[in-house]
């Protein structure tokens, strides 16, 4: 009988963690660490250029409503229309505790209409948006980069292991390809924040869809593995580009993918293309991105060192290690660039410094202060662009 209950309940515990492992890493949810605390628009005022909202104050692993820097707003919960994008929000004007709930009202500047980049004018249309749920996202644009940011592209389709990804090709001159991997949940748009950097580098840019992404194949059983099987889809982009005449490149990942950067340049067949990596809030360490997906989508706290069980063994994530740092075929160091927020509470800052420390060589740290998961470009654009540029220079 006693030998019975304690089956029983180790077979209920192994599902209880299998659930809530599935909850966490759940694909196609908003981008971790943007996924967190909802806010609520108060009224927007686009004759004033500002826009006001209630909500917890940033402090948690999600996003709150006075976060620094510039970030897309969109409609988030069961809010009809959730995830499209609203406009663009800068700089807090004022900040003031909202009650004692730890709430806070926040006014920000309203910055552009999604998409177009040009300035709000006063229009009718926004008196609809008070009362709605919103919360921020890295992505300051919506469509495409000619419709966003009026820059030539291609749309491409690219054959990889579940299917075809739909891509944008932003031509360049150089000879020195980028692939630019967006965090998973954030959506190619991402993306858009950054192509106008390389444009005015002339370096052909790749922007592919992931699997979980609206167009793209779906994740396998609906699971997000951070990193590690996406990476696939990152290889496809790298034969793409290879196909068509790229002899070096450069991979760009944010968040998980910039774990699959990692991955692809250690396993693909092709890792000798590959002439450099920026890793933008890699993770690393994946129980730490378990544990802010688990916070952000309602697992309860008890639950998430059972989820982390099931992430290995029924999930199959890899035992945590220390990153080794990449190298090229013939065993030269790679050259790789790591950016950090300092207030990131979802990648592991320590695994990161750990890889500096290993390579200190070869790998170099940009911190971004003030900046949360994944918004390093989001709380200093022009600081993170001139960081980059010395980067590639000597790579160009």
């Amino acid at each position: 009988m006693a030998a019975t209950a304690l089956l029983g309940a180790g077979a209920t515990a192994v599902a209880v963690g299998r659930r809530a492992a599935r909850t966490a890493l759940r694909s196609g949810g908003p981008p971790v660490g943007f996924g967190g605390p909802e806010a609520v628009i108060v009224s927007m005022a686009p004759e004033k250029g500002t826009v006001t909202l209630v909500g917890p104050a940033a402090g948690g692993p999600g996003a709150g409503p006075d976060l620094p820097g510039r970030y897309g707003l969109v409609a988030a919960g069961g809010t009809h229309g959730a995830g499209r994008l609203l406009g663009t929000v800068g700089d807090v004007v004022r900040s003031e505790a909202a009650g004692g709930s730890g709430a806070i009202t926040v006014t920000r500047r309203l910055e552009a209409d999604p998409g177009s980049g040009a300035v709000l004018e006063p229009a009718g249309r926004w008196s609809r948006f008070p009362g709605t749920r919103v919360r921020l996202t890295p992505a300051v644009h919506a469509g495409n980069p000619r419709t966003a940011l009026g820059l030539p592209h291609a749309a491409l389709e690219i054959p990889a292991e579940l299917g075809t990804l739909p891509t944008w090709f932003v031509p360049g001159d150089r000879d020195l390809w980028v692939i630019a991997l967006h965090a998973p949940g954030a959506g190619r748009e991402q993306v858009l924040n950054l192509l106008p950097f390389l444009h005015r580098h002339h370096l052909p840019t790749l922007v592919p869809t992931l699997r979980g992404d609206p167009g793209a194949p779906p994740a396998p059983g609906g699971i997000d593995r951070l990193g590690t099987a996406e990476w696939r889809d990152a290889d496809a982009a790298l034969r793409h580009a290879a196909r068509y005449g790229a002899r070096r490149v450069v991979l760009i990942g944010w968040s998980a993918a910039a774990d699959m950067a990692l991955r692809t340049a250690a396993e693909s067949a092709l890792r000798d293309r590959i002439t450099g990596l920026v890793l933008d809030s890699p993770l690393l360490y994946w129980p730490a991105a378990l544990r802010a997906l688990a916070g952000e989508r309602g697992v309860p706290r008890p639950l998430v060192r059972l989820a982390r069980g099931a992430a290995r063994g029924g999930i199959g994530l890899p035992a945590p290690r220390p990153t080794e740092p990449p190298s090229r075929p013939d065993g030269r160091p790679l050259p790789v660039l790591v950016v950090q927020g300092s207030e990131d509470r979802v990648a592991s800052r320590s695994a990161a410094r750990d890889l500096v420390a290993r390579a200190p060589e070869s790998v170099v740290e940009h911190t971004v202060p003030g900046a949360g998961h994944a918004a390093g470009w989001n709380v200093d654009p022009e600081g993170y662009e001139e960081r980059l540029r010395r980067f590639l220079t000597p790579l160009l």
